[in-house]
């Protein structure tokens, strides 16, 4: 496995010049191969821009593959906590994989920021805190987006793993409530490379809308199975989808298709009272001018959101101990908790002790699918 260990180039504030007591080291664990390298490799991009000082204190990056495995990720966490002796983990951008690696950072009393919308049995997320959306969240303005379209019947064809069964679980009560059925359920594994049973099962049910669950580049297969056995209904996608790979590889097949995303990606296209809107529209000037037009990322702002947060906790932890003690991860716990409001580039955040998902209902934004590109409804 190969290790990218890097120190990146620019601080995003001037913070205080006091001479370090210790280096702040952060595991990062991340899929850079395999089929959530669509997302991990974006969010590694936006690590180049990351900070390298955080209050006073060097910031060190240990970036390590986890080839989208979920025995990767947990064997990456423990090497973060044993050998690195590090003080905070990110990742994974995998549901499955964040979810291997939560058992590992929870045993050490490390913070693990995920990087996907992982679920894990109550009371275990106490040392994680969520960088997306909660797919409850995200399910609210995907339902209110359908109740517009005078959607009644639904299709679902999802990952068979936690992170289509956590959309499942979300998405089936909303719409009850709102007067609509989930008439078919159909799975399939994320190395599938065919989804042509399903899809048939799903065409023939003929529901108003199907709702697919997958993610980056894996989400355009199932959605074009669709579309080739004759589906002329709505298609959504869940904000793991948000990604230019969708476009990429789907082309026409994903046109007009709607999107439930947090309002990083399409900034410009926020009104200016959004709260969110100044610095999505930094992360994507910052990211595109690094890595070329058009290449922002959903998976890459919460690389940027991760920044956010640690400059507002870490000066808060630091008052606990120095970097590399366990007085220090635990302040880091305790500020995310209670560091209050907060503004990212996907919303607005607010972590308490009892809420480690913390966005609101106000959060998701429905983008369509036109010419190529990504509209707000």
């Amino acid at each position: 496995m190969k290790t990218v260990k890097t120190l990146v180039a620019v601080a995003i504030a001037a913070l205080s010049s006091t001479a370090a007591l210790a280096d702040i080291n952060i595991g990062v664990s991340l899929s850079l191969t395999g089929p959530g390298s669509g997302l991990g490799i974006p969010m590694q991009n936006q690590f180049k821009l990351f900070p390298t000082t955080i209050a006073g204190e060097k910031v060190n990056l240990i970036i390590l593959d986890d080839a989208s495995d979920p025995g990767k990720g947990a064997a990456n966490a423990r090497r973060f906590v044993t050998e690195d002796k590090v003080d905070l983990i990110i990742g994974s951008c995998l549901t499955p994989v964040a979810a291997a690696m939560t058992p590992v950072a929870t045993e050490a009393k490390t913070v693990q920021l995920a990087a996907s919308p992982v679920g894990v049995p109550p009371g275990a997320d106490q040392w994680m805190f969520r960088l997306p959306q909660g797919n409850d969240v995200m399910a609210h303005a995907m339902v209110e987006h359908m109740k517009k379209q005078n959607v009644k019947t639904i299709g679902f064809l999802g990952y068979t793993d936690a992170y289509g069964e956590l959309w499942l679980k979300a998405l089936t009560p909303l719409a009850e409530k709102a007067g609509m059925k989930v008439v078919a359920t159909e799975r399939f594994a994320r190395t599938d490379t065919s989804v042509t049973p399903q899809a048939l099962k799903l065409s023939s049910a003929n529901p108003d809308a199907i709702l697919v669950v997958a993610s980056g580049s894996g989400a355009a297969m199932p959605h074009k199975a669709v579309i080739e056995r004759g589906y002329k209904g709505k298609i959504y996608q869940t904000h793991a989808a948000a990604t230019p790979d969708l476009v990429r590889i789907g082309g026409k097949d994903v046109e007009g298709s709607f999107v439930v995303s947090g309002p990083a990606v399409i900034a410009e296209q926020l009104p200016d009272s959004h709260p969110s809107k100044k610095l999505a529209v930094d992360f994507v000037t910052n990211y595109e001018k690094l890595m070329g037009p058009g290449t922002r990322n959903q998976f890459a702002g919460h690389s940027y959101d991760a920044a956010i947060a640690l400059n507002k906790a870490v000066p808060l932890a630091l008052k606990s101990g120095k970097p590399g003690t366990p007085e220090f991860r635990a302040g880091l716990r305790d500020a995310l908790e209670t560091m209050g409001r907060t503004v990212f580039a996907h919303g607005v955040m607010n972590w308490t002790k009892s809420d480690h998902w913390g966005y609101t209902n106000e959060t998701g934004v429905m983008l369509k699918v036109v010419d190529g590109k990504f509209k707000v409804e």
